[in-house]
């Protein structure tokens, strides 16, 4: 049998390639057969998740409810210090210096990210501006989202604080972080499905020893994803996430 990892589609481009380095590296240390699949949108990885087409998934905690409580995943382990932190931009030379400067009408751009579209519009509200009285316009990706504010097609932009720290110097200096989340416990964490369920405890031990040498060629890995260490991930602290994510959601 062979098993299928994914990774949430708002990870980064640049770590495509690290992505297919870790399922080589991780079908080596488990001797088992696994599939990299990487879908395109939220939608098409969901659809898959519900036919059972999913045991490995690098997850957004924005799915963290389904995954666990329909469809029986533990979470394993998460990036550490590696919240997802949301971040509200504008062109650098627009007037606008607060959130409460906004107004019914503006033009928000943002991607098909739900926990970064979530914490956004939260952010939003001392301005008094939910979904209905903006007008939101969804691209493909954060670099398009910084192109519409740069054309003047938007007046701010939601952003994953990661994906907008990566964004290109001159693409930067050009854009202002105007507000920023400080949540700390919603992050993307690495679960196991019921097939992957035998393999639980030896992956654990292998991605908590990537960083140190335990897990053999585990800190190229590492360096090939962006990341720095795996941290444990216990099943109360992804409950207290989803509970909290519910909580955002009313």
């Amino acid at each position: 049998m062979t098993l299928q990892l994914t990774v949430s589609p708002d990870f980064s481009p640049d770590h495509i390639a690290g992505w297919y380095v870790f399922n080589t590296w991780l079908q080596r240390q488990l001797g088992v057969r696994i599939h990299l699949e990487l879908y395109d949108d939220f939608d098409s990885q969901r659809r898959a998740i519900a036919a059972d087409q999913v045991d490995l998934i690098y997850a957004n905690p924005y799915d963290a409810a389904m995954l666990v409580r329909e469809k029986g995943f533990v979470a394993l382990a998460a990036p550490a210090e590696r919240p997802d932190e949301a971040v509200i931009a504008v062109p650098a030379e627009s007037p606008v210096q607060c959130v409460e400067d906004f107004r019914p009408g503006l033009r928000v751009s943002v991607t098909r990210d739900p926990d970064v579209n979530l914490i956004g519009m939260i952010m939003l509200e001392p301005a008094d501006l939910k979904r209905d009285n903006v007008v939101t316009q969804q691209v493909g990706s954060y670099v398009l989202v910084a192109k519409h504010l740069l054309l003047g097609k938007a007046d701010c932009g939601f952003f994953l604080k990661e994906a907008f720290d990566d964004l290109s110097a001159p693409i930067r200096r050009q854009l202002r972080p105007l507000v920023t989340s400080q949540i700390g416990v919603v992050r993307h964490v690495l679960m196991a499905g019921p097939r992957m369920r035998e393999h639980g405890e030896r992956l654990t031990q292998l991605l908590l020893g990537m960083h140190d040498g335990r897990a053999e060629g585990g800190a190229r890995v590492l360096e090939a994803l962006g990341l720095t260490a795996w941290e444990p991930q216990a099943q109360e602290d992804t409950e207290f996430m989803i509970d909290l994510m519910d909580t955002l959601m009313r």
